[in-house]
């Protein structure tokens, strides 16, 4: 027994019962079609950038430039996998793979951040190599396509902002091209340094600061990713509220087995059971749980109804509002 958002299915009788109809949630697509033409957009830029950036690093011998180019390639695989993310979640539902590809996202996203660690790592290990042995760094190359860089991020940045905050991958590539962004400022700034005092350890110097940001935004992308694949609670949900709203509905005796998880970026599923006293109530309970969770931001509700005397026995009322739930 299924019930959604607000959205019914073609073809449904309105004046069917909640707890006997089906109906639709449309907030299933991890990247929403306006952020993936804004993904292509940056992506187009961001690998034109990049190779521009690596080859003058390799010109002008600047390790700086070169880490910086780097991140850019970690930005391009971040947003590259966003939009496959977004292709394959496309794909229906199977017997087999009930959730879709829905979770397609979230391991992008993990691989996206453990490669981000492997590339600070290289970085790091180059810039000791320098430190140690300064090579010549043309500054002036340093500088211009440093300012080029801030150029170009502040525009991939703008693309970007509408949509960071909906999904993980974005979110991911907004946070590298933020990265990128001060990588940019940094080696402007490396190139006047050099240029004015001669000093050439200040570039293997904000490689270093690169290779700091680019752990940051790698260790933010695994957190967020391990905990979704673990189905923790979504950081910006209380169980304790969730418990109180329900336990609060009138003709709600009791709530137990709560579970809140993420199913992919900006989609919240819930599953629980609640006992109530008269089973003529169970249609505005249902009603009741459904409108509530949807003002907390959860869209999918799996609520299993349970009768003071047949607890977990017969009488129970299972009813799934909003999609998919989970097994107990």
């Amino acid at each position: 027994m299924r019930e959604s958002d607000r959205s019914e299915r073609p073809g449904t009788d309105p004046q069917e019962p909640l707890s006997q109809r089906s109906l639709e949630c449309a907030c299933l697509t991890p990247v929403l079609p306006a952020h993936a033409h804004r993904l292509k957009l940056v992506l187009a830029l961001t690998a034109g950038f990049m190779v521009v950036e690596a080859l003058a690093g390799w010109v002008a011998n600047s390790l700086a430039l070169l880490a910086d180019a780097g991140h850019m390639l970690s930005d391009v695989m971040a947003i590259g996998l966003a939009l496959f993310a977004a292709w394959i979640a496309q794909r229906p539902a199977t017997p087999a793979k009930t959730y879709g590809y829905l979770r397609i996202e979230i391991l992008a996203a993990l691989v996206n951040g453990a490669a981000l660690f492997v590339l600070a790592g290289f970085i790091v290990w180059e810039a000791v190599r320098r430190f140690v042995a300064p090579p010549a760094v043309e500054p002036r190359i340093l500088f211009g396509v440093g300012a080029l860089g801030l150029l170009a991020n502040v525009v991939a940045l703008r693309l970007l902002h509408a949509g960071h905050k909906h999904s993980l991958n974005v979110r991911g590539a907004y946070l590298h091209v933020a990265g990128d962004l001060l990588g940019s400022v940094g080696a402007m700034g490396a190139g006047a340094v050099i240029l004015f005092t001669g000093w050439s350890v200040v570039d293997p110097l904000v490689s270093i600061l690169v290779a700091l940001l680019i752990v940051w935004s790698g260790g933010r992308l695994v957190r967020d990713s391990v905990e979704i694949l673990l189905e923790a609670t979504p950081r910006h949900i209380s169980m304790r509220e969730v418990e109180q709203q329900i336990a609060s509905i009138p003709g709600v005796s009791n709530v137990h087995d709560l579970h809140v998880w993420t199913l992919t970026s900006g989609v919240v599923a819930m599953s629980g059971h609640a006992v109530v006293g008269d089973p003529a109530n169970n249609q505005k309970v249902l009603e009741a749980v459904q409108n509530r969770m949807a003002d907390l931001g959860i869209a999918h509700v799996t609520m299993q109804l349970e009768q003071d005397d047949t607890c977990g026995g017969q009488g129970n009322d299972g009813a799934e509002q909003g999609g998919s739930g989970r097994e107990h």
